[in-house]
């Protein structure tokens, strides 16, 4: 999702609050629940009518006329289910196969076949003006929104309002619902066509309205900037533009699969250190073919689940696909999927899946142990970073494992062991 710092999801409603009764006591007093819902929901509506007053306040000083701000948010009130999935942090992370293997389906791959061939002309043309990959295009069309097809359902206003009202990211979602407005202002939409995730990302490949503002284009020439039609020109254009002006560099691959040699030397062998063909070449490192590699730039080492799997080199657009969404994972499957929509293999060492991921308060565990150990990960905060990946290799090296860096559920098993 293009823009912001959330995962939209597709979901269904509330089915309601549903209760057992208890009736072995006929003369208990009535639950009071229904009258404190109903009270709740008046001082939740109170509020919202007290936000929005002042933000129609703010909008309006920043050039949005009165007229667009009342047709965008009329009958506009505070949505419980977005506020239900905003709150919605899990707990446990999938493990990368298994992202991959719903990213990069067979069906997905298939879909995408029959899209580049349909629109082959569309997106030659594309990539001539702006010089970025269409696989990548039609990949991230392909994971956005199963290539138009599940685009969202949400008033986008009444996402951004809600998000803006709960407050933990109010400057952000008020900026955001401004820049719909703009959208409205200009031209582009009339307020009925701003649909799209929870989040407010919104047409084909998802853009937020400032995302939009920024990098939208009219690509073919009918006045509007539409990534909402069925017709999904304007959207793969702006998705090709955004790309490109983000970094994109012609003619250099997203990244390929490769095999490491027998003892290879994981010192600054990492997502995080780019080196040259010609370092990697002299590691021992080859395609996964076990072709020589090709001269085309620098790259890093990205061992998405450690030594014990596949392993990439991964080149600067790679980290360009992650400014549209700052996963590996997510990077990943843009990649692959784009390779296997013109007929590339797709990943081809095996996966261990009998190796995990490890949770967040796992992740906190375990700093805290390696700390504690003396391998200093410079802070406990759940996410592993340089630091914590060098604290992990230390202790891998020091024990006698593969230092790959890794967190996963066998490392702490290991670091629990010592401490």
């Amino acid at each position: 999702m293009l823009g912001a710092t959330v995962v939209a999801a597709g979901c269904s409603g509330p089915a309601g609050d549903a209760r057992a009764q208890d009736v072995s006591n006929v003369t208990a007093e009535p639950r009071p629940e229904p009258r404190t819902v109903l009270e709740e929901q008046q001082a939740r509506q109170m509020s919202f009518d007290q936000w929005l007053a002042g933000f129609r306040a703010r909008a309006l000083s920043e050039g949005i006329t009165p007229g667009t701000f009342d047709a965008v948010m009329a009958g506009i009130g505070p949505s419980a289910r977005i506020r239900e999935l905003d709150g919605s942090q899990p707990e446990f992370v999938r493990p990368v196969w298994e992202y991959l293997d719903t990213a990069v389906s067979d069906t997905r791959v298939a879909n995408g076949r029959r899209e580049a061939e349909r629109l082959d002309a569309t997106m030659d043309e594309i990539e001539a003006r702006y010089g970025t990959d269409q696989r990548t295009v039609l990949a991230i069309w392909g994971m956005e929104t199963a290539y138009g097809s599940v685009r969202g359902d949400f008033p986008v206003a009444r996402a951004l309002a809600t998000l803006a009202h709960e407050g933990r990211r109010r400057d952000w979602a008020e900026n955001e619902l401004i820049a719909a407005m703009r959208i409205v202002d200009q031209g582009d939409a009339r307020p009925g066509e701003l649909i799209g995730s929870w989040a407010g990302a919104m047409g084909h490949t998802q853009f937020m309205p400032s995302s939009f503002q920024a990098y939208a284009q009219d690509f073919d020439g009918n006045g509007r900037r539409d990534i909402w039609s069925d017709d999904p020109t304007d959207a793969l254009a702006s998705t090709a533009h955004y790309l490109r002006q983000e970094g994109w560099q012609p003619g250099e691959p997203w990244g390929f699969e490769v095999r490491l040699p027998e003892g290879f030397d994981w010192d600054g062998a990492d997502r995080y250190t780019r080196r040259s063909m010609g370092e990697w070449r002299a590691r021992g490192v080859t395609r996964y073919s076990g072709a020589a590699l090709p001269d085309t730039g620098e790259a890093a080492l990205l061992a998405p689940a450690g030594a014990g799997g596949p392993v990439f080199l991964t080149f600067s657009n790679f980290n360009t696909i992650k400014r549209y969404n700052n996963s590996d994972s997510y990077a990943l499957a843009i990649g692959l999927l784009g390779d296997r929509i013109t007929g590339g293999p797709g990943v081809q060492a095996d996966w261990p899946r009998d190796v995990l991921p490890l949770t967040r308060s796992d992740r906190r565990e375990l700093q805290q142990r390696l700390t504690a150990l003396g391998y200093d990960t410079d802070g406990v905060d759940g996410l592993i970073g340089p630091n914590s990946v060098t604290a992990i290799r230390n202790f891998q090296r020091d024990v006698g494992l593969v230092p790959d860096g890794y967190a996963s559920n066998q490392l702490l098993a290991a670091v629990r062991e010592r401490g």
